[in-house]
C-alpha cells in the first residue's frame, strides 16, 4: 500500500507510524482509557485490510480516530485528535521570529546578500526586508501547496520572489510610457498633464519610474524614443521666443545657434535629472528603481534626430559616471542600459556609427550598455525590435483588436525555475529515467505556475492605480478586475532555468559544446520550449521559457545539491551552477566563438535569454569590443560585455587586485583600499553577475562593489 503525505509525495505504507502516534496518546490518559496493545493491532490491521492501493494519510487518520470512538474510547480518540492537530500547528508554525531578528542584528547574511542592489544595514530597507520574511512565511504556510513549497525548499525548483507573494503585485513590465507622456497620468492623486518641454518631460519619467517601482518588485523598461518629440517642442519654443523678440534684428542663422544652444543645455540637464533622480530615489521596496533604458532609433521615426541627440547624451553622462559620497566618478546601478544595433549604426559606415562608437568606449569603462541586435531580434520576432522588460524576460508577440503589435503597456506575472543539474543527478546517466523526471518536474513548475497566475486573478485595478488606472499599464475603471490583461497571452509567465552546462556533462560525460553535448542540451531546451508551449495552448497564459538572469540562484541550487550529494567533480564542487544555457566560465571558448555558440539557445529561449563574454583590458581593447559589437550585429540577439581584469584608479594598476590579511581588498601597486576607487572583479567562484562577487568558500566572504 502506498501513503499519499499532504505535500503530494508518495510513500511506502510504514504500520509502525501508526503504532507510536497511538502509543503516545495513550500515554497521556488515565488507565482505564488506555487501549490495549492487542486492539491498537487490530486497528492497524484493519486499515491494512481495506486493501487499498493508494490511500491518504489524512483518512489513515480518520480511520483510527473512528475505532477509538466505536471501541468507548472517547478520551483518548480526543487526545488523539488534539496530538494530530498539534502536529498540524506545528507544520505551520510561525517560523519568522529568527530571520527577523537576525536581519535587526544585520547577521541574516542570505538574505541581506540575495539582492545586491539593496543595502540591508539601512532601516528603511530593512523594512522592506522584514516584510519579506513575513510574506515568506505567509507564503510557505498557508498560500501555497505543500508540495510546492517542499520542492522549492528541496532545489527540485525555485519559486521566485516568496517575500512580494502575499501582495497582489506582478514582476516586471515595459512601461507605456508614451501614452502617459502624451495625455497625462496621475500620481498621488495629483494630475499630470502632458509636459511642454524635454525637461519636464524628463522629471514627470522619474516620477513615474519610481511611482511603479513602488507597486511591483521585478524591472521596468522605459523606451526613451516617446522623448525626442519633447526635445523639439523645447526647440520649437525657444525658436519661438527669439524670433518674436528679435525679430528683423537679428540674422536666421545667429538665432539657429541660439536656439541650439538652449535645447544643448536642457538636453544635458534634462538627462542628468533622469540619472540623478533615478539613483537618488528611494522606493517602498528599499532600493532605487530597477529601470532600464531602451536606447533605439528607428529610421521610421520623425523624431529620430532628437532621439539621435538624447542616446548621445546618456551614453555621454554614463560614461562620465556619478560622483560618490567622497568625489569620486562612479558606476551607477541604474539605470541599466541596452543599445540597439540597427543597419544605420552597426559599425559599416552607417549614419550614426559615431553613437555606436561611444556606447563601445562606454561599455569598455562602465560595463554598459547592452546590446541588442535589431537585425536578429526582427528573424525571432515576426518582424519587431522592443525592449526587455527590466528583469530581462522578453514579451511574446500579441496583437490589439486592430492586427497592431503591442509592446508597451505589458508585463510578466512572475517566474518559476527549474534545477536542471539535480534531475542529472538523480538520473545517474539513464537517459530514460531522466526523461521521466522531467516531465514529473515540469508538471509541478507548471502547478507552481499557476498559482503565481491565480494570485493575480480576481484583483482590481484600485492596489496600484499608476498600473491599472492611469497607463503605466492600462487605464482601467476603478474597481475594475485586472483579469483580462493576465490572459490570453497579453501577459506573460515564466519557466526559468539553470545549469544546462551541468546536466548534460552529467547524462553525457561532456560539455554541451560539443556535438555530442550539444545534441542532447538542444533536446532538453526544445522540450522545456513544448512544455511553454503546451501550457500556452491549453491555457491561454503567455507562458515562455525564460533563461533567468539567477543572480543567486546559481549559488543556491548549487548548495542545496552539494548537502544532499555530496561533491561531484565539474558540477557540486565548483559551488555554482551555470546560468541557463550559457558556457561555463572554465570553458576555454573565444568572444565570437561564444557568442555564436549561445545564440542558437536564444531563439529557443525567446521569453528571456542574454549572453555575455568577459574581455580582459577593456579599455585598452576598444578596437576589439567593436570587432564584437559587428559580430554582435549579426549573429547574436541579446550580449553584453564583462571584465576580468581589476584595475586601480589610484595609480592605475591593471592587473590582480588582492585580498590581504584583514580581508580586504589592496592594490599590489600602491596599495589602495579604497573599494570607490578601484574595479574588482574576481570571479574565483565563476559567478559572473553584476555588483556582486563572491571571493570563494575558502575565505567564507562575499564582498560586494559596485562597478567603476
Amino acid at each position: 500500500m502506498k501513503v499519499i503525505k499532504r505535500d503530494g509525495r508518495v510513500v511506502d505504507y510504514d504500520r509502525n507510524k501508526i503504532l507510536i502516534a497511538i502509543r503516545k496518546a495513550n500515554a497521556e490518559v488515565e488507565q482505564f482509557e488506555k487501549v490495549p496493545e492487542d486492539d491498537i493491532d487490530g486497528i492497524i490491521a484493519s486499515i491494512e485490510n481495506s486493501k487499498r492501493e493508494t490511500i491518504q494519510v489524512e483518512d489513515i487518520q480518520d480511520m483510527i480516530e473512528q475505532k477509538l470512538m466505536a471501541a468507548g474510547k472517547f478520551v483518548l480518540a480526543k487526545t488523539y485528535i488534539i496530538y494530530r492537530y498539534t502536529r498540524e500547528m506545528v507544520r505551520k508554525a510561525n517560523t519568522t521570529d529568527d530571520s527577523i531578528m537576525s536581519l535587526i542584528k544585520n547577521s541574516n547574511k542570505d538574505v541581506m546578500e540575495e539582492n545586491s542592489n539593496k543595502n540591508a544595514y539601512i532601516a528603511s530597507t530593512q523594512r522592506d526586508l522584514i516584510a519579506g520574511e513575513v510574506s515568506k512565511d505567509l507564503t510557505k504556510r498557508v498560500l501555497l501547496p505543500e508540495k510546492i513549497v517542499k520542492a522549492h525548499e528541496d532545489g527540485v525548483l525555485h519559486f521566485h520572489d516568496m517575500d512580494y507573494f502575499v501582495q497582489p503585485i506582478f514582476n516586471c513590465c515595459l512601461i507605456n510610457i508614451g501614452d502617459m507622456l502624451e495625455n497625462g497620468t496621475v500620481m498621488n492623486g495629483k494630475l499630470i498633464e502632458s509636459p511642454k518641454s524635454f525637461q519636464v518631460a524628463c522629471t514627470v519619467v522619474t516620477q513615474i519610474i519610481s511611482a511603479v517601482a513602488s507597486s511591483q518588485y521585478g524591472g521596468q523598461s522605459v523606451d526613451v524614443r516617446h522623448l525626442g518629440k519633447y526635445l523639439r517642442k523645447s526647440a520649437d519654443k525657444y525658436r519661438k521666443r527669439y524670433e518674436d523678440k528679435f525679430a528683423g534684428s537679428v540674422p536666421g542663422d545667429v538665432i539657429d545657434k541660439m536656439v541650439a544652444e538652449r535645447v544643448s543645455d536642457e538636453l544635458r540637464s534634462g538627462v542628468q535629472t533622469i540619472q540623478y533622480q533615478i539613483n537618488t530615489l528611494m522606493t517602498t521596496n528599499g532600493q532605487s528603481p530597477f529601470v532600464t533604458l531602451f536606447l533605439n532609433l528607428d529610421k521610421d521615426d520623425e523624431y529620430i534626430e532628437e532621439n539621435a541627440m538624447i542616446v548621445e547624451e546618456i551614453l555621454k553622462q554614463r560614461l562620465e559616471g556619478i560622483k560618490n559620497e567622497k568625489g569620486i566618478y562612479v558606476t551607477p546601478a541604474f539605470p541599466k542600459l541596452i543599445y540597439v544595433l540597427d543597419e544605420f549604426n552597426c559599425l559599416k559606415g552607417g549614419k550614426y556609427d559615431y553613437i555606436t562608437k561611444l556606447a563601445v568606449k562606454c561599455s569598455a569603462k562602465r560595463l554598459y550598455p547592452d546590446y541588442i541586435s535589431a537585425k536578429k531580434m526582427r528573424e525571432n520576432y515576426e518582424g519587431n525590435v522592443f525592449s526587455c522588460m527590466g528583469c530581462r524576460s522578453f514579451l511574446s508577440s500579441w496583437k490589439d483588436e486592430n492586427g497592431n503589435y503591442k509592446w508597451e503597456g505589458r508585463f510578466n506575472q512572475g517566474v518559476v525555475s527549474l534545477n536542471l543539474p539535480q534531475i542529472g543527478i538523480l538520473a545517474k546517466g539513464n537517459m530514460e529515467y531522466f526523461w521521466q523526471l522531467l516531465e514529473e518536474r515540469l508538471s509541478l513548475c507548471f502547478e507552481a505556475l499557476m498559482c503565481r497566475h491565480r494570485a493575480l486573478e480576481g484583483i482590481t485595478s484600485d492596489v496600484s492605480p499608476i498600473h491599472w488606472q492611469y497607463g503605466a499599464i492600462a487605464r482601467l475603471e476603478k474597481g475594475e478586475k485586472i483579469d483580462k490583461l493576465l490572459h490570453d497571452g497579453y501577459s506573460t509567465i515564466s519557466l526559468g532555468y539553470i545549469g544546462l552546462y551541468e546536466v548534460t556533462k552529467l547524462m553525457t560525460g561532456v560539455s554541451h559544446t560539443t556535438e555530442k553535448g550539444k545534441e542532447f542540451a538542444l533536446k532538453v531546451m526544445n522540450r522545456l520550449r513544448r512544455a511553454t508551449d503546451t501550457w500556452k495552448e491549453e491555457t491561454g497564459l503567455g507562458f515562455g521559457l525564460y533563461g533567468t538572469p539567477a543572480e543567486s540562484l546559481c549559488y543556491r541550487f548549487a548548495e542545496i545539491d552539494k548537502k544532499r550529494f555530496g561533491s561531484i567533480e565539474d558540477v557540486t564542487d565548483k559551488g555554482y551552477y551555470t546560468n541557463s544555457y550559457h558556457v561555463d566560465v572554465r570553458e576555454k571558448i573565444d568572444a565570437f566563438s561564444k557568442f555564436k555558440f549561445e545564440s542558437q539557445f536564444q531563439n529557443i529561449s525567446s521569453g528571456g535569454a542574454i549572453s555575455y563574454v568577459e574581455i580582459p583590458n577593456m579599455q585598452k581593447n576598444i578596437p576589439a569590443l567593436e570587432e564584437l559589437v559587428k559580430f554582435i550585429y549579426e549573429n547574436i540577439q541579446y550580449a553584453e560585455f564583462n571584465t576580468k581584469s581589476d584595475y586601480c584608479h589610484v595609480c592605475g594598476f591593471d592587473g590582480e587586485i588582492i585580498v590581504n590579511d584583514k580581508l580586504e581588498w589592496e592594490c599590489p601597486n600602491c596599495g589602495n583600499k579604497d573599494h570607490s576607487k578601484m574595479n574588482v572583479t574576481r570571479r574565483t567562484c565563476g559567478y559572473l553577475g553584476e555588483n556582486f562577487w563572491n571571493v570563494g568558500k575558502t575565505k567564507e566572504i562575499n564582498a560586494r562593489v559596485l562597478h567603476i
